[in-house]
């Protein structure tokens, strides 16, 4: 009997390195150990009262279809949040889809054909590889550096890497990995860029609100002359502890773009009807919540840099948003170490998962000595799993027996 072999794009589909080590977490917690997850970035915050109040004021008998744009009063609620953020919109520059996720889908789908390239910055959010691949678009890698925080390269090391398929470029600022902040001229750098060549900037901008040490987000949907080349992709999981909402949004003042969005959604045909529902009240959000959260969020990052600073042969710069940590280990392969974390070690039994970086770059053989840690635990975890990875990593044999040769 003859088996259909699978596509190829599934066989290309790459495995997420933040979820592949997730079973090796179930044994160790079969086993009875305390695992620290600081692999994956679920912020451990209460979500704000007013939205699940809102969610458990839902009278109706049954839960129907809503437009493929989203309800409307959501989408309203979008717009009196960005106002707020000194951008006014048009509820038809508003999409709303299902999670981020989808926005870039969309947005990869209505920009790209099958074999068009992206710029991307590496290390990057790892799922924008499987994206890509989802919708045959490739990846072109810019590489950044840790010793220089993250920040983007020269402009001609950028332009070195467009080619004649290239369509957008794809930034994520407050960053996911990295936690970098992208300045005000490096913003304006690629929009020159864009502008000169044509291109669509895709602004990943799901970390907003999470910049740190005084610092402010500039959005691009602010900056001047770019109102046809510019699209912004949302998502309310982070910022109000939402992850599983899975409720996004697409920005952009590009009409054929959202024409275009808007057809890939009725093929869909709607975002979740509660969770808009219940969102609809994040115009009630007082401002004091998003200033408690980042408080707190400043006050881990510090706990966590501080610790792996003092770690012997670990290299780390402090980050300036979002809520991750890339950290060069002395070890010469994380994905192995991290398996070892899980399956062999516990320290009063306990021990930490971590995400090996390898998985946010797209040039072979980066990250393989750097991890994410995503710091989403409340302090005293936070303190005990810093602890348990400075055991770890000095006991850990593969570094043993490298040191001794």
């Amino acid at each position: 009997m003859t088996v259909p072999s699978l596509s190829k794009r599934a066989q290309t589909m790459p495995a997420s390195p933040i979820r592949r080590l997730a079973p090796f977490a179930v044994a160790a917690r079969k086993a009875g150990k305390t695992v620290y997850a600081l692999n994956i970035g679920q912020p451990d915050v209460p979500t704000p009262k007013v939205i699940l109040e809102r969610l458990r004021t839902y009278r109706e008998t049954f839960v129907p279809y809503g437009p493929s744009q989203g309800l409307p009063e959501f989408v309203e609620a979008l717009r009196t949040y960005y106002a707020g953020l000194g951008v006014p919109l048009a509820a038809e520059e508003i999409f709303v889809t299902t999670a981020g996720s989808e926005a870039l889908l969309f947005t990869l789908g209505a920009l790209c054909d099958a074999g068009d390239e992206v710029l991307v910055f590496e290390p990057f959010y790892t799922n924008y590889n499987g994206f890509c691949t989802m919708m045959g678009v490739v990846p072109v890698p810019v590489t950044t550096r840790a010793e220089d925080g993250y920040h983007l390269p020269a402009r001609a090391a950028i332009e070195a890497r467009i080619g004649p398929r290239t369509r957008a470029i794809l930034v994520c600022s407050p960053n996911n990995p990295t936690g970098t902040v992208y300045t005000d001229a490096e913003i304006d750098m690629l929009a020159e860029i864009c502008r000169a060549r044509g291109l669509t900037l895709v602004a990943d901008e799901v970390y907003r609100e999470f910049t740190y040490d005084g610092r402010k987000h500039r959005s691009v949907l602010q900056l001047p002359r770019m109102e046809r080349q510019v699209v912004v992709v949302d998502s309310v999981s982070k910022r109000y502890s939402l992850c599983g909402a899975r409720i996004g949004n697409i920005v952009s003042r590009n009409r054929d773009f959202m024409a275009a969005i808007l057809r890939f959604g009725q093929a869909r045909l709607c975002p979740p009807t509660l969770e808009q529902f219940a969102c609809t009240a994040l115009t009630e959000v007082p401002a004091s919540y998003m200033a408690g959260v980042n408080a707190e969020y400043q006050k881990r990052r510090d706990v966590v840099c501080e610790a792996l600073a003092a770690m012997p042969g670990v290299f780390v710069r402090k980050p300036e948003g979002a809520f991750y940590v890339c950290a060069r280990l002395p070890v010469a392969d994380t994905n192995a170490f991290a398996e070892w974390l899980l399956r062999d070690f516990a320290s009063g039994g306990e021990t930490v998962m971590v995400a090996p970086a390898d998985g946010f770059y797209a040039t072979p053989g980066l990250g393989l000595n750097e991890v994410r840690i995503a710091y989403v635990l409340e302090e005293p975890k936070l303190r005990a799993a810093m602890r348990c990875l400075g055991e770890a990593l000095a006991a850990y044999p593969a570094r043993a027996a490298a040191a001794k040769r």
